[in-house]
């Protein structure tokens, strides 16, 4: 998202307008759903995607007409299996698109985009919220910690209800009136306690797919800056110290994959008094087994440890370090997505 915001402000910024393509609703087997997004460039270019294949190959025709209509609309296209008239998918399903096109000259709008850019450096709550009504262009709204951004008609009254942690589509009001709210950033970060080499493999995967990691690790040769550039924060320290130099809250997640049995047992038995919202940690049934009865002996309650995820990553029969974190990603993309 923050290359694709990069590249349509140093458009705006140039004077070209941008199309701006993002999925709002979709079902059955779409290639992406709600979120998904694109933005569409006047030389033919494009950044992001909307899946790929015949479904953005007809967007893109679609966005470049309005280069010269200027016109923003919405789209629906029933994607049916062996139907003449869909879009070359083998597969079934709707998906509802957006088209909005952005004049270089609407300071507003550039002020928007410079606005949700900024939001993704930051450690908050965040939603972008589009009112559409008819064929009028869509209002486009951010809501995060600090309130309402750019409104027009949009009341926080009817903000509200909308919030979660996955894009949704409202159903049309008698007035013809639809909001879509997509979460633009939640609030929390990820803390990788280890920086060995899964963790070194895992830290860029997480960055790119939106999580804000922070790295903690004792031995200083694994806590350098060269080894993950990715991450928001590397913090050199003892692991039986963990509160000195964090809080973990409710929103954060927890990957514990230090060098060895011991100093997972001893993060562990810190965090699992924490609120996190996500707690994993590597290693063996066997070890999952012997590190829980040593957390019970140290007076963790059942049920703080039964949310334990280990041995962590979903199962794909991962074995490298860099297949192990794929695993562990694919696990925090389903937490996420879960947890609406």
């Amino acid at each position: 998202m923050k290359k694709l915001l990069d590249s349509l402000i140093n458009e705006l910024e140039g004077s070209l307008p941008v199309v701006l393509v993002g999925v709002i609703a979709s079902s059955g087997s779409t290639p992406r759903g709600a979120g998904a997004t694109m933005a569409v460039f006047k030389s033919g270019k494009s950044e992001g995607t909307i899946g790929g294949g015949a479904v953005e190959y007809e967007a893109q025709k679609q966005a470049a007409l309005m280069f010269d209509s200027m016109e923003s609309h919405i789209t629906s296209y029933t994607l049916a299996k062996n139907d003449v008239a869909d879009l070359g998918m083998i597969c079934g399903g709707d998906v509802t698109v957006f088209y909005e096109y952005i004049n270089p000259t609407d300071t507003n709008a550039m002020e928007l985009f410079k606005y949700i850019r900024e939001t993704l450096d930051k450690n908050e709550n965040a939603w972008v919220i589009r009112r559409f009504e008819g064929g009028k262009p869509a209002e486009t709204t951010i809501y995060d910690d600090s309130g309402l951004h750019f409104a027009k008609l949009t009341a926080e009254s009817e903000i509200l209800p909308l919030l979660g942690n996955a894009p949704e589509l409202t159903d049309e009001t008698e007035e013809g009136i639809q909001y879509y709210a997509e979460p633009i950033l939640r609030a929390g970060n990820v803390y990788v306690f280890g920086g060995g080499h899964v963790a070194q493999e895992l830290v860029p995967v997480l960055s790119h797919i939106g999580f804000s990691v922070i790295v903690y690790e004792d031995w200083e040769n694994f806590a350098r800056e060269e080894l993950f550039p990715d991450a928001k924060r590397i913090i050199n320290h003892d692991f039986t110290k963990i509160a000195e130099k964090v809080a973990i809250e409710q929103n954060d997640y927890v990957v514990v994959m230090t060098r060895g049995h011991q100093r997972d047992y001893e993060v562990l038995e810190q965090v699992l008094r924490t609120p996190a919202h996500y707690v994993g940690c590597i290693g063996s049934a066997k070890k999952v087994e012997a590190t829980k009865r040593r957390l019970a002996d140290a007076g963790i309650p059942e049920k703080q440890f039964s949310r334990l995820f280990s041995p962590i990553g979903l199962k794909i029969k991962a074995e490298t370090p860099a297949e192990i974190a794929i695993s562990i990603a694919a696990e925090m993309i389903l937490i996420r997505a879960q947890s609406v």
